[in-house]
Protein backbone atom coordinates (compact mmCIF):
# COMPACT_ATOMS: atom_id res chain seq x y z
CA UNK A 1 0.00 0.00 0.00
CA UNK A 2 1.17 4.01 -0.81
CA UNK A 3 2.50 4.13 2.75
CA UNK A 4 2.05 8.27 2.54
CA UNK A 5 -1.36 7.69 3.03
CA UNK A 6 -2.42 4.35 3.92
CA UNK A 7 -0.41 4.44 7.29
CA UNK A 8 -2.03 6.79 9.04
CA UNK A 9 -5.42 4.71 7.65
CA UNK A 10 -3.63 1.80 9.57
CA UNK A 11 -2.54 3.56 12.84
CA UNK A 12 -6.33 4.74 12.87
CA UNK A 13 -7.71 1.42 12.54
CA UNK A 14 -5.22 0.34 15.77
CA UNK A 15 -6.32 3.19 17.73
CA UNK A 16 -10.05 2.91 17.39
CA UNK A 17 -9.84 -1.30 17.84
CA UNK A 18 -7.83 -0.82 20.98
CA UNK A 19 -10.41 1.70 22.21
CA UNK A 20 -13.38 -0.48 21.36
CA UNK A 21 -11.69 -3.38 23.19
CA UNK A 22 -11.00 -1.21 26.19
CA UNK A 23 -14.69 -0.61 26.54
CA UNK A 24 -15.50 -3.78 25.67
CA UNK A 25 -13.93 -5.34 28.85
CA UNK A 26 -15.60 -2.46 30.13
CA UNK A 27 -19.29 -3.14 28.98
CA UNK A 28 -18.52 -7.09 29.92
CA UNK A 29 -17.44 -6.40 33.52
CA UNK A 30 -21.12 -4.55 33.59
CA UNK A 31 -22.95 -6.90 32.08
CA UNK A 32 -21.60 -9.77 34.49
CA UNK A 33 -21.38 -7.83 37.57
CA UNK A 34 -23.36 -4.70 37.57
CA UNK A 35 -22.67 -1.10 38.02
CA UNK A 36 -19.33 -0.97 39.42
CA UNK A 37 -15.61 0.91 39.48
CA UNK A 38 -13.97 -2.29 39.76
CA UNK A 39 -14.00 -4.00 36.65
CA UNK A 40 -11.17 -5.79 37.22
CA UNK A 41 -13.18 -8.58 39.92
CA UNK A 42 -14.07 -10.39 36.39
CA UNK A 43 -10.09 -12.08 37.13
CA UNK A 44 -8.23 -14.05 38.87
CA UNK A 45 -7.62 -12.88 42.25
CA UNK A 46 -3.92 -14.44 42.29
CA UNK A 47 -2.97 -12.00 38.69
CA UNK A 48 -0.86 -9.50 40.52
CA UNK A 49 -1.55 -6.65 38.05
CA UNK A 50 -5.28 -6.49 36.48
CA UNK A 51 -4.42 -4.01 34.39
CA UNK A 52 -0.96 -5.57 32.87
CA UNK A 53 -3.23 -8.32 31.91
CA UNK A 54 -6.17 -6.52 30.29
CA UNK A 55 -3.15 -4.97 28.57
CA UNK A 56 -1.80 -8.40 27.33
CA UNK A 57 -5.58 -9.53 26.15
CA UNK A 58 -6.00 -6.00 24.10
CA UNK A 59 -2.85 -6.39 22.36
CA UNK A 60 -3.02 -10.47 21.72
CA UNK A 61 -6.25 -8.91 20.17
CA UNK A 62 -5.21 -6.27 17.76
CA UNK A 63 -2.28 -8.42 17.24
CA UNK A 64 -4.41 -11.40 15.31
CA UNK A 65 -6.87 -8.70 13.76
CA UNK A 66 -3.24 -7.51 12.09
CA UNK A 67 -2.28 -11.08 11.28
CA UNK A 68 -5.55 -11.54 9.34
CA UNK A 69 -4.90 -8.65 7.43
CA UNK A 70 -7.87 -6.86 8.64
CA UNK A 71 -5.44 -3.25 8.79
CA UNK A 72 -4.48 -3.99 4.96
CA UNK A 73 -6.48 -1.66 2.70
CA UNK A 74 -9.03 -3.66 0.19
CA UNK A 75 -10.17 -2.49 -2.95
CA UNK A 76 -13.12 -4.47 -2.55
CA UNK A 77 -14.23 -4.25 0.67
CA UNK A 78 -17.36 -5.76 1.86
CA UNK A 79 -18.79 -6.73 4.90
CA UNK A 80 -19.06 -10.54 4.64
CA UNK A 81 -15.28 -10.75 3.93
CA UNK A 82 -14.58 -8.42 6.63
CA UNK A 83 -16.58 -10.28 9.31
CA UNK A 84 -14.98 -13.67 8.27
CA UNK A 85 -11.62 -12.48 9.11
CA UNK A 86 -12.96 -11.09 12.43
CA UNK A 87 -14.91 -14.34 13.55
CA UNK A 88 -11.53 -16.22 12.24
CA UNK A 89 -9.41 -13.73 14.66
CA UNK A 90 -12.08 -14.23 17.66
CA UNK A 91 -12.02 -17.91 17.01
CA UNK A 92 -7.72 -17.76 17.81
CA UNK A 93 -8.21 -15.19 20.46
CA UNK A 94 -10.87 -17.43 22.13
CA UNK A 95 -8.81 -20.99 22.17
CA UNK A 96 -5.28 -18.88 22.63
CA UNK A 97 -7.01 -17.15 26.18
CA UNK A 98 -8.77 -20.44 27.62
CA UNK A 99 -5.65 -22.57 26.58
CA UNK A 100 -3.57 -19.37 28.77
CA UNK A 101 -5.90 -19.49 31.99
CA UNK A 102 -5.57 -23.92 31.96
CA UNK A 103 -1.43 -23.59 31.68
CA UNK A 104 -1.40 -21.19 34.17
CA UNK A 105 -4.05 -22.65 35.92
CA UNK A 106 -6.23 -19.72 36.78
CA UNK A 107 -9.88 -20.81 37.42
CA UNK A 108 -11.03 -18.09 38.77
CA UNK A 109 -11.41 -15.77 36.14
CA UNK A 110 -14.99 -15.41 35.03
CA UNK A 111 -16.31 -17.62 32.29
CA UNK A 112 -19.36 -15.90 31.77
CA UNK A 113 -17.02 -12.80 31.29
CA UNK A 114 -15.42 -13.93 28.81
CA UNK A 115 -18.33 -15.41 26.91
CA UNK A 116 -19.86 -11.38 27.03
CA UNK A 117 -16.62 -10.13 25.90
CA UNK A 118 -15.47 -12.22 22.69
CA UNK A 119 -18.53 -11.71 20.53
CA UNK A 120 -18.44 -7.94 22.09
CA UNK A 121 -15.18 -7.78 20.41
CA UNK A 122 -15.57 -9.36 17.36
CA UNK A 123 -18.88 -6.54 16.87
CA UNK A 124 -16.86 -4.02 17.35
CA UNK A 125 -14.03 -4.53 14.99
CA UNK A 126 -16.59 -4.67 12.61
CA UNK A 127 -18.57 -1.63 13.44
CA UNK A 128 -15.26 0.20 13.69
CA UNK A 129 -14.50 -0.84 10.01
CA UNK A 130 -17.90 0.18 8.85
CA UNK A 131 -17.70 3.64 11.01
CA UNK A 132 -14.65 4.09 9.51
CA UNK A 133 -15.35 3.81 6.22
CA UNK A 134 -18.62 5.85 6.07
CA UNK A 135 -16.82 8.76 7.29
CA UNK A 136 -14.02 8.57 5.00
CA UNK A 137 -16.50 8.29 2.28
CA UNK A 138 -18.58 11.46 4.21
CA UNK A 139 -15.31 13.25 4.03
CA UNK A 140 -14.37 12.88 0.72
CA UNK A 141 -18.08 14.02 -0.52
CA UNK A 142 -17.28 16.95 1.56
CA UNK A 143 -14.03 17.88 0.07
CA UNK A 144 -11.93 16.79 3.41
CA UNK A 145 -9.37 14.22 3.55
CA UNK A 146 -9.26 14.59 -0.26
CA UNK A 147 -5.42 14.75 -2.77
CA UNK A 148 -5.95 15.31 -5.76
CA UNK A 149 -3.74 13.17 -8.33
CA UNK A 150 -2.86 13.92 -12.31
CA UNK A 151 -2.39 10.95 -14.66
CA UNK A 152 0.56 11.28 -16.93
CA UNK A 153 -1.29 9.24 -19.62
CA UNK A 154 -4.07 8.18 -21.55
CA UNK A 155 -3.32 4.12 -22.23
CA UNK A 156 -5.07 1.24 -20.98
CA UNK A 157 -2.33 1.06 -17.74
CA UNK A 158 -2.90 4.70 -16.90
CA UNK A 159 -6.75 3.85 -16.86
CA UNK A 160 -6.69 0.26 -14.51
CA UNK A 161 -4.09 2.56 -12.53
CA UNK A 162 -6.37 5.38 -11.63
CA UNK A 163 -9.61 2.73 -11.38
CA UNK A 164 -7.44 1.13 -8.49
CA UNK A 165 -6.08 4.39 -6.65
CA UNK A 166 -9.65 5.84 -6.68
CA UNK A 167 -11.16 2.28 -5.42
CA UNK A 168 -8.86 2.43 -2.62
CA UNK A 169 -11.41 5.40 -0.67
CA UNK A 170 -8.78 4.82 2.77
CA UNK A 171 -6.26 6.67 0.28
CA UNK A 172 -8.48 9.84 0.06
CA UNK A 173 -6.87 10.22 -3.58
CA UNK A 174 -9.46 11.59 -6.45
CA UNK A 175 -7.96 11.61 -9.85
CA UNK A 176 -9.10 15.23 -11.86
CA UNK A 177 -8.06 13.59 -15.03
CA UNK A 178 -5.36 12.93 -17.80
CA UNK A 179 -2.26 14.07 -19.66
CA UNK A 180 -1.24 12.21 -23.00
CA UNK A 181 2.02 11.78 -24.13
CA UNK A 182 0.77 11.94 -28.13
CA UNK A 183 -1.19 11.47 -30.23
CA UNK A 184 -1.18 7.67 -30.27
CA UNK A 185 -1.95 7.83 -26.43
CA UNK A 186 -5.18 7.00 -26.87
CA UNK A 187 -5.82 3.49 -26.25
CA UNK A 188 -8.76 3.39 -24.35
CA UNK A 189 -12.11 5.14 -24.07
CA UNK A 190 -11.52 7.16 -20.62
CA UNK A 191 -13.88 7.40 -17.45
CA UNK A 192 -11.90 11.05 -16.73
CA UNK A 193 -11.13 14.34 -18.38
CA UNK A 194 -8.41 14.01 -20.99
CA UNK A 195 -7.15 17.36 -20.20
CA UNK A 196 -4.56 17.46 -22.73
CA UNK A 197 -1.04 16.75 -23.87
CA UNK A 198 2.16 16.29 -21.43
CA UNK A 199 3.12 19.72 -23.24
CA UNK A 200 0.50 21.07 -20.83
CA UNK A 201 1.70 19.90 -17.81
CA UNK A 202 3.21 23.06 -16.22
CA UNK A 203 -0.39 24.98 -17.19
CA UNK A 204 -2.24 21.94 -15.60
CA UNK A 205 -0.17 22.16 -12.18
CA UNK A 206 -0.63 25.55 -11.86
CA UNK A 207 -4.72 26.08 -12.77
CA UNK A 208 -5.89 22.78 -10.72
CA UNK A 209 -5.07 22.00 -7.17
CA UNK A 210 -2.42 19.09 -7.92
CA UNK A 211 -1.03 17.11 -4.61
CA UNK A 212 0.44 14.08 -6.70
CA UNK A 213 1.33 12.95 -10.44
CA UNK A 214 1.28 9.65 -11.30
CA UNK A 215 3.24 9.00 -14.67
CA UNK A 216 1.99 5.86 -16.57
CA UNK A 217 4.28 5.97 -19.61
CA UNK A 218 6.34 3.39 -21.28
CA UNK A 219 9.57 3.14 -19.91
CA UNK A 220 10.78 3.79 -23.51
CA UNK A 221 9.58 7.47 -23.25
CA UNK A 222 12.35 7.44 -20.93
CA UNK A 223 13.16 11.38 -21.75
CA UNK A 224 10.02 12.59 -21.07
CA UNK A 225 9.34 10.66 -18.00
CA UNK A 226 12.75 12.22 -16.47
CA UNK A 227 11.59 15.38 -18.08
CA UNK A 228 8.04 15.46 -16.09
CA UNK A 229 9.66 14.03 -13.16
CA UNK A 230 11.88 16.80 -13.14
CA UNK A 231 8.90 19.47 -13.21
CA UNK A 232 7.26 17.96 -10.71
CA UNK A 233 10.19 18.05 -8.20
CA UNK A 234 10.63 21.88 -9.18
CA UNK A 235 6.77 21.94 -8.23
CA UNK A 236 6.92 20.00 -4.47
CA UNK A 237 4.54 16.88 -5.73
CA UNK A 238 4.86 14.01 -5.60
CA UNK A 239 5.32 11.67 -7.78
CA UNK A 240 4.34 8.19 -8.38
CA UNK A 241 5.44 5.84 -11.13
CA UNK A 242 3.77 2.05 -11.17
CA UNK A 243 5.85 -0.81 -12.76
CA UNK A 244 5.04 -4.12 -14.08
CA UNK A 245 7.70 -7.13 -13.29
CA UNK A 246 9.00 -6.89 -16.63
CA UNK A 247 9.96 -3.01 -16.73
CA UNK A 248 13.01 -2.60 -15.59
CA UNK A 249 13.95 -1.35 -11.81
CA UNK A 250 14.28 2.54 -10.99
CA UNK A 251 17.53 3.70 -8.96
CA UNK A 252 15.60 6.50 -7.60
CA UNK A 253 12.31 6.81 -5.25
CA UNK A 254 11.02 4.12 -2.34
CA UNK A 255 9.12 1.43 -3.70
CA UNK A 256 6.02 0.43 -2.40
CA UNK A 257 3.00 -1.19 -3.61
CA UNK A 258 -0.75 -1.36 -4.07
CA UNK A 259 -2.58 -4.61 -4.71
CA UNK A 260 1.05 -6.04 -5.70
CA UNK A 261 1.52 -3.65 -8.07
CA UNK A 262 4.69 -1.86 -7.38
CA UNK A 263 4.67 1.60 -7.41
CA UNK A 264 7.80 4.01 -7.63
CA UNK A 265 7.32 7.27 -4.87
CA UNK A 266 9.22 10.30 -5.23
CA UNK A 267 8.36 12.37 -2.25
CA UNK A 268 9.41 15.91 -2.86
CA UNK A 269 9.25 17.16 0.59
CA UNK A 270 7.98 16.37 3.88
CA UNK A 271 6.79 12.31 3.62
CA UNK A 272 7.19 11.10 7.51
CA UNK A 273 3.34 10.04 8.20
CA UNK A 274 3.20 9.75 11.73
CA UNK A 275 5.72 12.91 12.36
CA UNK A 276 2.84 14.91 10.08
CA UNK A 277 -0.03 13.25 11.92
CA UNK A 278 1.92 14.89 15.18
CA UNK A 279 2.04 18.22 13.96
CA UNK A 280 -1.51 18.31 12.86
CA UNK A 281 -2.62 16.91 16.43
CA UNK A 282 -0.76 19.85 17.93
CA UNK A 283 -1.91 22.49 16.13
CA UNK A 284 -5.32 21.53 16.47
CA UNK A 285 -4.43 21.21 20.54
CA UNK A 286 -2.20 24.27 20.73
CA UNK A 287 -4.47 26.60 18.55
CA UNK A 288 -7.71 25.75 20.72
CA UNK A 289 -5.97 26.39 23.78
CA UNK A 290 -4.65 29.31 22.76
CA UNK A 291 -8.18 30.49 21.37
CA UNK A 292 -9.29 29.97 25.12
CA UNK A 293 -6.67 31.54 27.30
CA UNK A 294 -5.94 34.54 24.59
CA UNK A 295 -9.91 34.96 25.11
CA UNK A 296 -9.72 38.14 26.87
CA UNK A 297 -6.75 39.60 25.28
CA UNK A 298 -9.01 39.05 21.96
CA UNK A 299 -11.63 40.68 23.05
CA UNK A 300 -9.98 43.91 24.48
CA UNK A 301 -7.84 43.79 20.46
CA UNK A 302 -11.50 43.72 19.01
CA UNK A 303 -12.77 46.57 21.61
CA UNK A 304 -9.80 48.70 20.32
CA UNK A 305 -10.06 48.36 17.14
CA UNK A 306 -13.39 49.62 16.80
CA UNK A 307 -12.94 52.52 19.28
CA UNK A 308 -9.83 53.70 16.79
CA UNK A 309 -11.28 53.51 13.28
CA UNK A 310 -14.80 52.77 11.38
CA UNK A 311 -14.89 49.25 10.38
CA UNK A 312 -15.22 45.56 11.36
CA UNK A 313 -12.94 44.15 13.98
CA UNK A 314 -11.71 41.38 11.29
CA UNK A 315 -9.95 41.57 7.80
CA UNK A 316 -10.87 38.74 5.36
CA UNK A 317 -8.35 38.29 2.51
CA UNK A 318 -7.79 35.03 -0.04
CA UNK A 319 -4.69 33.60 0.25
CA UNK A 320 -3.45 30.44 -1.64
CA UNK A 321 -2.11 27.18 0.90
CA UNK A 322 -1.55 23.79 -0.12
CA UNK A 323 -0.61 23.04 -3.49
CA UNK A 324 -2.77 25.74 -4.73
CA UNK A 325 -5.95 25.58 -2.28
CA UNK A 326 -7.51 28.90 -1.90
CA UNK A 327 -9.04 29.77 1.28
CA UNK A 328 -9.52 32.64 3.39
CA UNK A 329 -7.03 34.21 5.93
CA UNK A 330 -8.43 35.90 9.09
CA UNK A 331 -6.58 39.00 10.97
CA UNK A 332 -7.39 41.67 12.89
CA UNK A 333 -7.78 44.98 10.64
CA UNK A 334 -5.23 47.15 11.11
CA UNK A 335 -6.06 49.30 7.99
CA UNK A 336 -8.62 51.70 7.39
CA UNK A 337 -11.61 50.11 5.33
CA UNK A 338 -10.56 51.61 1.28
CA UNK A 339 -7.18 49.93 1.95
CA UNK A 340 -7.52 47.75 -1.20
CA UNK A 341 -8.72 50.37 -2.91
CA UNK A 342 -5.76 52.81 -2.19
CA UNK A 343 -3.34 49.86 -2.71
CA UNK A 344 -2.49 50.74 -6.32
CA UNK A 345 -1.32 54.12 -5.68
CA UNK A 346 1.13 52.77 -2.92
CA UNK A 347 2.73 49.71 -5.35
CA UNK A 348 5.61 52.23 -6.21
CA UNK A 349 6.92 52.49 -3.26
CA UNK A 350 6.95 48.91 -2.62
CA UNK A 351 10.45 48.01 -0.68
CA UNK A 352 10.28 44.13 -1.54
CA UNK A 353 12.02 42.94 -4.63
CA UNK A 354 10.16 40.22 -6.08
CA UNK A 355 6.44 39.12 -5.51
CA UNK A 356 5.26 40.55 -2.16
CA UNK A 357 4.74 43.90 -1.28
CA UNK A 358 5.75 45.60 2.08
CA UNK A 359 6.05 49.66 2.87
CA UNK A 360 7.15 50.58 6.14
CA UNK A 361 5.34 53.62 7.01
CA UNK A 362 1.95 52.74 5.10
CA UNK A 363 -0.65 55.27 5.28
CA UNK A 364 -3.21 52.78 5.78
CA UNK A 365 -2.13 51.53 9.08
CA UNK A 366 -4.42 53.13 11.75
CA UNK A 367 -3.15 54.35 15.28
CA UNK A 368 -3.93 50.28 16.80
CA UNK A 369 -3.02 48.85 13.62
CA UNK A 370 0.38 50.07 13.76
CA UNK A 371 0.52 48.82 17.37
CA UNK A 372 -0.52 45.36 16.35
CA UNK A 373 1.51 44.68 13.59
CA UNK A 374 4.92 46.02 15.58
CA UNK A 375 3.84 43.07 18.36
CA UNK A 376 2.55 40.61 15.26
CA UNK A 377 -1.17 40.19 17.59
CA UNK A 378 -2.92 41.10 13.91
CA UNK A 379 -2.35 37.37 13.43
CA UNK A 380 -4.08 35.77 16.09
CA UNK A 381 -7.35 34.90 14.41
CA UNK A 382 -5.49 32.61 12.40
CA UNK A 383 -5.67 30.18 14.75
CA UNK A 384 -9.40 29.65 13.53
CA UNK A 385 -7.75 29.12 9.97
CA UNK A 386 -4.93 26.52 12.02
CA UNK A 387 -8.05 24.86 13.94
CA UNK A 388 -9.37 24.13 10.69
CA UNK A 389 -6.92 22.99 8.61
CA UNK A 390 -6.18 25.57 6.30
CA UNK A 391 -2.79 26.20 8.13
CA UNK A 392 -0.29 25.15 10.53
CA UNK A 393 1.05 26.47 13.54
CA UNK A 394 4.60 26.75 11.62
CA UNK A 395 4.85 26.76 7.94
CA UNK A 396 5.73 28.88 4.86
CA UNK A 397 3.16 32.32 5.13
CA UNK A 398 0.63 31.97 2.71
CA UNK A 399 0.98 34.41 -0.65
CA UNK A 400 -1.72 36.19 -2.46
CA UNK A 401 -2.93 34.71 -5.98
CA UNK A 402 -1.16 37.26 -7.98
CA UNK A 403 1.71 37.24 -6.36
CA UNK A 404 1.26 32.97 -7.16
CA UNK A 405 0.56 34.04 -10.69
CA UNK A 406 3.77 35.42 -10.95
CA UNK A 407 5.91 32.57 -9.63
CA UNK A 408 9.16 31.23 -10.85
CA UNK A 409 8.95 27.49 -10.89
CA UNK A 410 11.60 27.11 -8.15
CA UNK A 411 9.20 29.60 -5.93
CA UNK A 412 6.03 27.07 -6.31
CA UNK A 413 7.43 24.77 -3.94
CA UNK A 414 6.97 26.79 -1.34
CA UNK A 415 3.53 25.97 -1.64
CA UNK A 416 3.88 22.20 -1.24
CA UNK A 417 3.39 22.25 2.72
CA UNK A 418 0.82 23.69 4.69
CA UNK A 419 1.09 27.70 4.83
CA UNK A 420 1.56 28.67 9.22
CA UNK A 421 1.56 31.19 11.12
CA UNK A 422 5.27 32.09 11.71
CA UNK A 423 7.96 30.21 10.13
CA UNK A 424 12.08 30.33 9.12
CA UNK A 425 12.24 33.44 7.49
CA UNK A 426 9.96 35.25 10.09
CA UNK A 427 12.27 34.51 12.95
CA UNK A 428 15.57 34.95 11.14
CA UNK A 429 15.07 37.25 7.86
CA UNK A 430 12.08 39.10 8.26
CA UNK A 431 13.45 42.57 7.76
CA UNK A 432 15.05 41.50 4.11
CA UNK A 433 13.93 43.30 1.37
CA UNK A 434 14.62 39.79 -1.19
CA UNK A 435 11.49 37.82 -2.19
CA UNK A 436 13.92 35.31 -3.33
CA UNK A 437 15.95 35.32 -0.13
CA UNK A 438 12.58 34.86 1.74
CA UNK A 439 11.70 31.86 -0.61
CA UNK A 440 15.08 29.74 -0.16
CA UNK A 441 14.28 30.28 3.70
CA UNK A 442 10.85 28.61 3.16
CA UNK A 443 12.33 25.79 0.94
CA UNK A 444 15.07 25.33 3.70
CA UNK A 445 12.33 24.65 6.05
CA UNK A 446 10.36 22.45 3.84
CA UNK A 447 13.62 20.26 2.95
CA UNK A 448 14.84 20.57 6.48
CA UNK A 449 11.26 19.76 8.28
CA UNK A 450 11.20 18.11 11.73
CA UNK A 451 8.91 18.84 14.69
CA UNK A 452 12.08 19.35 16.37
CA UNK A 453 12.64 21.90 14.05
CA UNK A 454 9.08 23.86 14.26
CA UNK A 455 9.07 23.75 18.20
CA UNK A 456 12.36 26.11 17.75
CA UNK A 457 10.48 28.15 15.51
CA UNK A 458 7.96 28.43 18.17
CA UNK A 459 10.70 29.23 20.80
CA UNK A 460 11.84 32.35 18.96
CA UNK A 461 8.82 33.45 17.73
CA UNK A 462 7.61 34.95 20.99
CA UNK A 463 10.75 36.80 21.93
CA UNK A 464 10.62 38.00 18.25
CA UNK A 465 6.58 39.35 19.02
CA UNK A 466 7.56 40.99 22.15
CA UNK A 467 10.98 42.78 20.63
CA UNK A 468 8.85 43.69 18.21
CA UNK A 469 11.04 42.34 15.33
Amino acid sequence: MIRRHAFLFRMALVAADTVAALMVVQAASYMRFGLTDDWSQALDPSIPDPRLAVGAFVGVWIGLLWLHGLYRGRARWTVRGEAAEIAKASITLTALTLSALFLLKLPDVSRLFLLVAFPLLAASALAVRIAMRLALIYLREHGRNTRFMLVLGANPRAQAFADLVESHTELGLVVVGHLKADQSDNGVPLSRPLLGSIDDLETILHSHIVDEVAICLPFALEDLIEQAARLCEQEGKVVRIPVAPVERVLSLGRLESIEGIGVYSLANGPDRALSLLVKRLLDIAVSAALMVLLSPLLVLIALAIVLDSPGGVLYRQMRVGLHGRPFTILKFRSMCEQADEQLKHLRERNEINGHAFKVTRDPRVTRVGRALRRTSLDELPQLWNVLRGEMSLVGPRPPLPNEVAQYDIWHRRRLSMKPGMTGLWQVSARRDPDFDQWVEQDLEYIDSWSLVLDFKIIARTVPAMLAGR
